[in-house]
């Protein structure tokens, strides 16, 4: 096996082998899945540049990639567009960010077939969007009212979701019970230990807020969602809500571990009281509204994110890239600037650069060139190593990494 090989081993072999069979499986099928599954070899990999070394420091989402950006309810119940995974999050320098995700945009974009010219008018029109953005130095956000394009479309259709039709897409309903739907697909069953230990701990959770039956258990699944988070413990949970059964409530609760930039860094980092609180806080900080129910808790001892779920289809689509390079070169645009307000809005905190530090780094431009070199040398390093590990699978390494 080569280094690459070794090393998603090593980092993936405590995981459910169940999902972890999944997760292998999903990464084999192209670089930008495997891109997403391989945090860790990607900053394991981050060349020794200036650039890297001399931009300010930020909070970031740290896995930063095309399917990183959705929409969601907020605890306002306003519905909006932004990042929204925060797995990986910690300070870092934000070329550390701008990187990861221009290399999606090049590998997401050669899946799709797009033209290499249109390739890299996507990757401009990001990195001129945020640069403007943060040179403005105000942070805003997405929703509906603001937005246009595809991303209006995306919101209007969350915004007109009815919450039947929401739960008919993950559960099953028989007379007035609802259960969460297994279909190997979106949930796997939970082991009688695991419900147990899920119930028992929401049943904890639920003595502490306002309406204690709001949280009645109803069924419980192993959710499959991501890439790289694939085999963490992660649980679909099906709620009373305001009612049986059409105002159910589904909850999503995720285990949290070590962020893979970390050992990277020599930016100090908080003392957090747990990785659940780091990604929460972060999250907290960057986005402009909180996603309903969002919070850090504890379950057998282990660190765990509490939230709504956020359905994987409320994502942009971006199949028209071929077709529509401009279309999605306005989606881009917006992504920018809302990585841009995301920095903004978290600036001067525990380390992170004040607004003028940014502002200032909006404003230079000897950055630019020798960023998108670096995306290119990376973005062919990912395929390279996409290749051994689609070889080392091949050959059954997705066995070995399960046992």
């Amino acid at each position: 096996m080569t280094d690459v090989v070794r090393s998603i081993q090593s980092f993936n072999a405590w995981r459910d082998p169940d999902r972890l069979q999944l997760k292998m499986a999903k990464m084999r099928t192209s670089p930008f899945i495997f891109l997403r599954g391989t945090c860790h070899v990607f900053y394991d990999q981050l060349p020794d540049a200036d650039v890297f070394r001399n931009a300010p420091n930020a909070w970031v989402c740290g896995d930063l990639h095309l399917e990183n950006f959705g929409s969601y309810k907020g605890d306002n119940r306003l519905v909006y567009f932004d990042m929204n995974d925060f797995d990986e999050a910690c300070l870092a320098p934000v070329s550390w960010e701008l990187v990861r995700f221009l290399t999606s945009v090049l590998l997401g974009m050669r899946d799709l077939k797009v033209e290499r010219a249109d390739q890299l008018m996507m990757c401009h029109a990001f990195l001129d969007a945020y640069a403007a953005a943060l040179t403005e130095g105000k942070a805003r956000w997405v929703e509906r009212e603001t937005s246009d394009g595809l991303i209006k479309q995306l919101l209007t259709s969350l915004q007109e979701r009815s919450r039947p039709k929401f739960l008919d897409s993950r559960t099953e309903l028989k007379g007035k019970r609802r259960n969460v739907r297994i279909d190997g697909k979106k949930a796997l069953a939970v082991t009688e230990q695991q419900r147990a230990e899920v119930e028992s701990f929401i049943g904890a959770f639920a003595a502490t807020q306002p309406d204690p039956q709001f949280y009645k258990v109803l069924d419980v699944g192993r959710r499959i969602a991501g890439t790289g988070s694939l085999g963490v413990a992660r649980y679909i949970v099906l709620v009373e809500g305001k009612g049986s059964p059409d105002a159910n409530y589904l909850l999503d609760l995720k285990q949290a571990v070590p962020s893979a930039l970390v050992p990277h860094l020599t930016v100090r980092q908080p003392n957090w009281e747990s990785e659940a609180h780091r990604v929460v806080s972060v999250q907290r900080r960057v986005q402009a509204v909180s996603m309903a129910f969002l919070q850090a808790v504890e379950m057998d001892g282990k660190p765990f994110i509490l939230r709504g779920l956020q359905p994987s289809e409320d994502r942009v689509a971006l199949d028209s890239a071929r077709e529509k390079p401009k279309q999605i070169g306005a989606v881009l645009r917006t992504m920018g600037e809302v990585v841009a307000w995301g920095q903004l809005r978290s600036s001067g905190r525990n380390g992170s650069a004040i607004a003028d530090e940014l502002i200032d780094f909006g404003r230079r431009t000897d950055w630019k060139r020798p960023l998108l070199e670096a995306v290119d040398a990376i973005s062919a390093q990912v395929e390279s190593d996409w290749k051994a590990f689609s070889k080392a699978y091949d050959d059954g390494f997705y066995r070995l990494a399960s046992v």
